[in-house]
């Protein structure tokens, strides 16, 4: 039976949700259709074992837009966020430590232990890339010109754009470089202590199969370092409730505007009929029609798999069969019966080592040598560990004395040369863990159980293809206008009321919500 709405959002991520809210808002009449029994996509807090409430995908914040948590009042709604201090933890296999955080004492303190001058650097290092935020910032929640239209508006924009990127004068150059270049080189320049170099150097590479010395990395680094918590920019936190509770507050937010979300509905084909859209099937055969419709999926499901690619023009078609969905992330969730206990700092009461997040990565020659392993199509002999405990803050998670951790493990290619991840990924599991208790002893015996999430099964659950988690490369050539093909970066496609407001378009993954409130404007604009 068919049932006629204003819009139809495909996929309840937090992106689709926001989308969903500012349209609800503004009066339409919106149904969201996700196929999970739980909203958010990547965005979610699940209750892997009993009363253990753990973010199995996305696990810190701080890019979620300030404009969207008060538009949609978010915070009436349950949304709250937790600052850390210290923001990390770098234990080296030397014995020393680097601790970092907001509090800039602190912090001085530390780095000088490696350097007198890195310390000295690092405030104006960190100047300088909000300088450069300052510019590029603003740009996350504008609908990007066509430079190919010949329409005057974009024309103008273009213009309004080039006089505030020459207000930058010399630090425009600085500009190009991280929305353009290699992590490394940038970080070599500023700093000499190579555990503070490759602190940083770890944010260049989440989420993308590359090494800081490979260009496009610096935007990454970048990405990582926009954003605020609670109004200090730059800070990351953890979300009270798990992240599902961003999700979750967006979608009572759209509800009370009127929004309809239905889960365990998968979409199974867009309607188009002539060029225009008019609706969705599911795979259970109900059908729901309405004149527009937004995909909150990648390119790749929404073209490919959900409707005929051959109602799309040929050049369109080709661009967005060329987006690289290369990833090489692995996702392990662990409950733990007490926090670890490290050498270098030792302790299993909450302390500095565990609020923020584990680094483990010792230099630079292990990062390259662990993407060696992946560029060959082999996980990462020696990974690189980032992991984050969000109970030491958040007591609402985890039973009493008992934690969660969360890790995001960088080499894991989704394409291997021999085998398949359901082979491997637990001797792989066992290996990372194995790694991690060389700086902690008692992490092994101190765990309870585990959820391996592999590139594989992140595409499997999420629906993400390739598992990558920013629904698409992150290079220059698919940024800004030309995301996610140029001449359709203003979230509408070739096929008349179809959308897209997922992190396919500008300005891409994390989670901010911008392509979702961007994808809204433009649906709003159109009428």
């Amino acid at each position: 039976m068919s049932k006629s709405h204003d819009v139809i959002i495909i996929g309840a991520g937090h992106n689709g949700l926001v989308t969903a809210a500012y349209l609800a808002k503004a009066g339409f009449k919106v149904l969201v259709l996700e196929r999970r029994d739980v909203l958010g996509g990547c965005c979610v807090t699940e209750e892997v074992w009993p009363g253990y409430k753990v973010s199995t995908a996305s696990y810190v914040n701080s890019l979620l837009r300030p404009e969207i948590i008060r538009d949609l009042e978010l915070k009436k709604h349950g949304f709250e966020m937790l600052p850390r201090s210290p923001s990390s933890f770098s234990p080296y296999p030397d014995g020393r430590y680097l601790l970092m955080g907001p509090d800039k004492e602190m912090t001085h303190r530390e780095v000088s232990k490696f350097s007198r001058k890195d310390a000295e650097n690092l405030p104006k290092y960190e100047a300088m890339l909000t300088r450069v935020a300052d510019f590029l910032e603003p740009l996350l929640v504008e609908t990007p010109p066509d430079p190919w239209s010949n329409r005057i508006g974009d024309f103008w924009k273009l213009g309004k754009l080039g006089l505030k990127f020459k207000s930058l004068g010399k630090e425009g150059v600085e500009a190009i470089e991280i929305l353009t270049g290699a992590a490394r080189p940038i970080l070599d320049r500023w700093f000499e202590s190579e555990q503070l170099k490759v602190t940083l150097a770890t944010d260049a590479v989440i989420g993308v199969q590359a090494s800081p010395s490979m260009p496009g990395t610096a935007y990454v680094l970048f990405h990582h370092v926009m954003g605020e918590c609670n109004g200090v920019r730059g800070v990351w936190g953890y979300v009270r409730g798990g992240m599902g509770g961003i999700s979750n507050a967006i979608a009572a937010s759209a509800k009370s505007y009127g929004a309809e979300i239905i889960s365990n509905a998968e979409v199974g084909k867009i309607l188009v009929k002539d060029g225009q859209v008019g609706g969705v099937a599911l795979k259970d055969g109900r059908q729901f029609l309405a004149p527009r419709v937004a995909s909150c999926a990648d390119c790749n499901v929404t073209f490919f798999k959900l409707m005929d690619p051959k109602d799309l023009p040929e050049q369109f078609r080709n661009s967005v069969a060329a987006i690289d969905y290369t990833s090489a992330t692995i996702k392990i969730n662990v409950a733990l019966n007490e926090l670890p206990n490290f050498k270098c700092l030792p302790g299993t009461q909450v302390g500095p080592q565990h609020r923020g997040t584990i680094h483990i990565c010792p230099d630079f020659d292990y990062l390259e040598r662990a993407y060696d392993d992946a560029k060959y199509g082999k996980p990462s002999q020696s990974p690189i560990l980032e992991c984050t405990m969000a109970t030491t803050i958040d007591n609402t998670l985890a039973p009493p004395g008992k934690h969660i951790m969360s890790m995001f493990i960088q080499y894991a290619p989704y394409k291997l040369r021999e085998g398949n991840w359901d082979q491997i990924k637990d001797q792989f599991a066992d290996r990372c863990f194995d790694i991690l208790n060389e700086y902690a002893p008692n992490f092994k015996n101190s765990v309870i159980n585990r959820q391996i999430i592999s590139p594989v099964d992140l595409e499997r659950i999420y629906g993400i293809t390739g598992g990558n988690i920013f629904q698409g490369s992150m290079s220059l050539d698919r940024m800004f206008f030309m995301r996610p093909a140029a001449g359709y970066a203003k979230y509408r496609t070739p096929i008349r009321g179809l959308y897209l407001c997922g992190a396919a378009t500008h300005p891409g993954g994390g989670v901010m919500g911008a392509c979702g409130w961007n994808a809204a404007r433009a649906i709003l604009r159109d009428g």
